[in-house]
């Protein structure tokens, strides 16, 4: 991957996340904003974005361009990381061996259960009543 503009998607409930590496200093944008603002007062997810980077200790050498939408801050940073991982991966071999067993390039799937016909929520029944 040198300096190519691959665009790589990840997902994570109902968040998707498209994100492109390039060569650089290691800014992070999301949509156009940086990572420090989008996340702000979070950095918990900050740092659940920069994981990738970190464990392959490549986060001074590439600048991340993502566009995310969809789902809550939560699943966000989560999509953005698999996509991340994904871009990462593409680099070289070693990077993606180190990236998989971080297990970063799984995809998470769990969503939320659908609510069904006749009762009140998705798993949740109304009160049995013997008369």
């Amino acid at each position: 991957m040198n300096n190519t503009k691959e665009i790589k998607t990840g997902r994570r409930k109902t968040s998707v996340a498209q994100a492109k590496l390039a060569k650089g200093t290691g800014v992070i944008t999301v949509n156009a904003k940086a990572l420090a603002d989008y996340f702000k007062g979070h950095e918990k997810y900050q740092a659940v974005v920069k994981a990738p980077l970190t464990v392959t200790s490549l986060e001074k050498e590439y600048d991340v361009t993502a566009k995310v939408q969809g789902g809550g801050i939560s699943s966000q940073a989560g999509a953005l990381r698999h996509a991340i991982a994904r871009s990462v991966a593409e680099i070289s071999e070693e990077l993606k061996k180190t990236v998989k067993k971080a297990g970063f390039l799984t995809r998470d799937p769990r969503m939320v259960e659908r609510k069904k016909p006749g009762q009140p929520g998705a798993r949740k029944r109304f009160q049995f009543s013997k008369r």
